[in-house]
């Protein structure tokens, strides 16, 4: 059917109004992408030459190479502990009716309404009360509670599409359960476990308010070190460290965003 003059004059407002979101949204990166090309030691827009220098100045930084490791560690494990545990806990709510089921969903989505500060404070509390070190495995257990709702989600959602007849064919051909798990239901829940792992992974790589209240020193992250490091200096380096961190969780977002059709994984097409 053709379109109205007045369908045409919508979808190209509606095009309009959208491109301006995206720009207004986008304008403090780009500002802050300019402004790390700043050769000067004194951060300011714009900048009067270029140069690359903060960049260099960033990876050769040493709090920044070694928070850079510690998030990685901390990402990788907290979202495989998150992923084993979320996947654990959608498929008994998904699977099992109980008298406390809404309590436990609800406590596992509270994460996403409490603030993350709230929740490093109160484990800080809790770890100075049991005399426990702030190890890296505090700062672990921070992450996985704060993460754990988008695997439990993510790995609820493919259960709710999950199509249960080939479960029962392979069990009405004499699989034993174990045997169905590994080769009937883990595939096919394959997109839900491996976006919730890498939503997990990414989040837990960005975590800054509730890593500020646990880490020390040694297990300092990324986050953490950029803000120590704009505390004491002045100068374009955290600037051209931000670009870098945007642009890597960009990229890694699209690359899975193309591969999972992550739209379709948490249920809002």
């Amino acid at each position: 059917m053709k379109k109205s003059l007045l369908d045409h004059v919508l979808d190209w407002t509606g095009r309009i109004v959208l491109t301006a979101i995206v720009g207004f949204v986008l304008l403090p990166f780009v500002v802050v992408a300019i402004a790390s090309l700043n050769e000067s030691a004194i951060l300011s827009f714009p900048p009067d030459s270029l140069s690359l220098r903060w960049y260099a100045n960033a990876f050769e930084y040493r709090d920044f190479a070694e928070g850079l490791v510690n998030s990685l560690k901390i990402a990788a494990v907290g979202a495989l502990v998150a992923l084993i545990a979320g996947a654990g806990f959608a498929y008994v709510l998904d699977r099992y009716d109980f008298a406390l089921k809404g309590l436990l969903n609800g406590v596992l989505m509270s994460p996403l309404i409490i603030p993350n500060f709230t929740i490093g404070l109160g484990l800080l509390i809790l770890s100075a009360a049991a005399a426990l070190p702030r190890t890296m495995w505090l700062v672990v257990a921070v992450h996985v509670i704060i993460v754990l709702p988008f695997v439990v989600r993510s790995v609820y959602v493919s259960l709710k599409n999950f199509e249960r007849g080939y479960e029962n064919a392979a069990e009405s051909l004499g699989a034993t359960p174990g045997r169905v798990l590994l080769t009937i239901t883990l595939p096919l829940l394959m997109p839900g476990l491996i976006s919730g792992g890498l939503f997990a992974a990414i989040l837990s790589f960005n975590e800054f308010t509730a890593s500020l209240f646990v880490v020390n020193q040694r297990t300092q992250t990324l986050p953490v070190a950029m803000y120590n490091y704009v505390r004491e200096y002045a100068d374009p380096t955290l600037a051209a460290v931000s670009v870098i961190y945007v642009v890597v969780v960009a990229v890694t977002l699209f690359a899975v965003h193309k591969i999972f059709r992550l739209e379709k994984v948490l249920n809002v097409e």
